[in-house]
């Protein structure tokens, strides 16, 4: 069973510079959809690869999609929910890029 810490942290995305105010679920930057490796079960904080996490997969579940990020540093892959903030046009360019 996977372990869950709430971390409620502000962050700058490191992709496309983006100020995120943080509410404790906050895992990707809502404008670019990249993340950051920091974590080995969502919101410890123990991971110490820091790769940049880029989003490649959009998948439909239930009523909701999924986004799924690789990391570019060691292709570690992690699937997260999109959220109601997210840009929708960057979660089509993902899907888009699926196509292709």
């Amino acid at each position: 069973m996977k372990k869950f810490t709430k971390n409620t942290e502000d962050f700058v995305c490191e992709k496309c510079g983006k100020e995120i105010k943080g509410d404790g679920y906050t895992n990707h930057c809502p404008d670019c959809l990249w993340s950051k490796h920091v974590d080995n079960n969502p919101g410890d904080r123990a991971c110490d690869c820091e790769g940049m996490m880029e989003p490649f997969r959009i998948e439909k579940e239930g009523s909701g999609y999924i986004l799924t990020h690789r990391c570019t540093k060691c292709n570690h892959v992690k699937r997260n929910k999109i959220h109601t903030n997210d840009d929708f046009d960057e979660v089509v360019k993902v899907s888009k890029k699926m196509e292709g």
